[in-house]
């Protein structure tokens, strides 16, 4: 890829909590501020999450548009929130909400770096850890890295 999808401008830490909406709404927010959609993208969100809940396990839910609104994505890009108090994301527990957009199929491997990280709880406890958005940044520093 030819930029970076994730920017410390794009990673937050909240010690409270959110609704899914919020959640979904906020990660919206941030890949709009970053440039990569346009703010037709959060209706698209909520269109995949009415047909298939992004929920992924492991304490995380990666909130995405539907192929059929690619026309939204601008550039790919990652965003980060870290919910301390948590998200009731239909029923399971999220901490992370990781917004994703991809240009073409360039999401893939994004997707391909967050499952391998958060596939291992060694990793999950190092990043529910992270005391300031710039650590939890270095700790996800291989999704720039596809």
């Amino acid at each position: 890829m030819a930029r970076e999808v994730l920017s410390i401008e794009q990673v937050r830490i909240h010690p409270g909590s959110a609704t899914q909406e919020e959640a979904m709404r906020e990660a919206a927010g941030i890949l709009a501020a970053a440039g990569a959609v346009t703010d037709a993208y959060f209706d698209a969100m909520r269109q995949r999450e009415a047909t298939v809940s992004t929920y992924m396990g492991n304490e995380l839910a990666i909130p995405h548009g539907t192929n059929e609104t690619k026309e939204a994505i601008l550039a790919s890009a990652l965003s980060v929130v870290r919910y301390d108090g948590g998200v009731d994301w239909g029923g399971e527990p999220v901490t992370f909400v990781m917004g994703i957009a991809g240009v073409g199929d360039e999401h893939l491997e994004i997707l391909s770096q967050i499952a391998l990280l958060f596939s291992d709880d060694d990793e999950v406890a190092k990043l529910k850890a992270a005391q300031t958005p710039e650590e939890l940044l270095s700790l996800l520093a291989t999704v720039n890295e596809s």
